[in-house]
This record gives C-alpha cells, sequence and structure tokens, in this order.
C-alpha cells in the first residue's frame, strides 16, 4: 500500500514539474515571438524632432533611419523611425543632437563641436526648409554609458561635381578619414551640391 501512496505522489509531483515546465517554455517562446516596437516621427522642425527623439529614447528607443521630403499631409519633413526590441528594459542609455544648415562649413564645425562631447554621426538626409533651398540635417548619438570613448575628426565635403568629390574623397581617404555618408541638396547659396561626410579617429 505505501508504494502505491509513494507512487501515486511521484506521479502527481512529475505531472506538476512537466506542467510548471511547459509553462515556463511557452512563457519563453511568446516573448521570442513578441515584435519590436517602433515610433514614427515626422516634423519640419529640427528643434522639435530632437526633442521627440529623446523623449523616445529615454523610453529605450533607439535611432533607426531619417529621410527628408514631401509628405501628403506635412508639406517638407524630416521623417525618422527609432526603434526598441521587445525584451529591452525602459533605460535612458542614449542621447541625441540634430544639426540643419545649407552651409558646409557650418555644419562641420558643429558636427566637430558635437564629436568633441562624445556624439558620433548615425545618418544625415536633406528637406526643404521656409528658408529656402534645401538644408543638410545630421543626426548624433551618444551612448550614456561609455564613460571612456575614442574622440572623432570629422571632414564634410560639398562640390557640384561628382568627378570632383571622387578626387576629394580619396584624398581624405588618403589622411585617415573613413565615409560615413552622403547626400545631394540644393542649396540657395551653392545650388545644387553633393555633400559627403567623413572621419577618422582623432589622435591623441
Amino acid at each position: 500500500m505505501r508504494k502505491m501512496e509513494f507512487l501515486t505522489v511521484f506521479l502527481i509531483l512529475l505531472a506538476s514539474i512537466s506542467s510548471e515546465g511547459r509553462g515556463i517554455a511557452q512563457t519563453a517562446a511568446e516573448q521570442a515571438n513578441q515584435p519590436n516596437q517602433y515610433r514614427l516621427f515626422a516634423t519640419n522642425k529640427t528643434s522639435t524632432m530632437q526633442k521627440e527623439m529623446n523623449e523616445a529614447a529615454d523610453s529605450g528607443f533607439r535611432f533607426e533611419g531619417v529621410m527628408g521630403g514631401e509628405t501628403s499631409l506635412g508639406g517638407s519633413e524630416v521623417v525618422v523611425i527609432m526603434g526598441k526590441p521587445a525584451d529591452a528594459k525602459a533605460e535612458s542609455r542614449y542621447q541625441y543632437t540634430l544639426l540643419a544648415t545649407s552651409k558646409t562649413s557650418t555644419m562641420q564645425k558643429e558636427m566637430q563641436q558635437a564629436g568633441d562631447e562624445g556624439f558620433e554621426y548615425r545618418g544625415q538626409t536633406v528637406f526643404d526648409t521656409s528658408f529656402g533651398g534645401q538644408e543638410t540635417v545630421v543626426i548624433l548619438e551618444r551612448d550614456k554609458s561609455i564613460t571612456t570613448r575614442p574622440r572623432h575628426e570629422y571632414r564634410l565635403l560639398a562640390t557640384k561635381k561628382t568627378s570632383t568629390m571622387q578626387k576629394e574623397v580619396q584624398e581624405a581617404a588618403d589622411q585617415g578619414f573613413t565615409f560615413v555618408g552622403v547626400t545631394v541638396s540644393k542649396t540657395k547659396f551653392a545650388g545644387s551640391e553633393v555633400v559627403t561626410i567623413m572621419r577618422r579617429v582623432a589622435a591623441n
């Protein structure tokens, strides 16, 4: 009789463990199948975009892509998509700054200042502004969890001729710069230009 009682208890415990195991496995599978989360922002003001991006970053979202152009409702806008994995924590890890100008000399200065503060290039686009012509918009990101990082030196190249750009890009590459992004824009100062951004790790 005791053997029967022991066998019964053993089978009950085994069924309980098996059921619990299936529950854990099912929960893990459900989490694995959960889709990533995304947020899309569209505005014609870079200051508004920077604020919205940093608010999303405080909830764990990170920059995914940017594009400027005409939308059916907002006219000329900058559109940014930010994403967050389903299992990501809502932590304020990343910080963003957006730079917008029609002068490459101004952009290079502002990018270098941001680079000296620990921001790194993430993307660029162009869009029409109310002031005339198009502006180049550059998005930079800083990982606040990193305390020690290499400082980058940026170089912006702008020309109307692709053959000239080829030469300038190679000259910069020979000096240790690497390509990070390119756009074609039409500014009120120089007309249609190819704008290329390159960077290298600055010497200590």
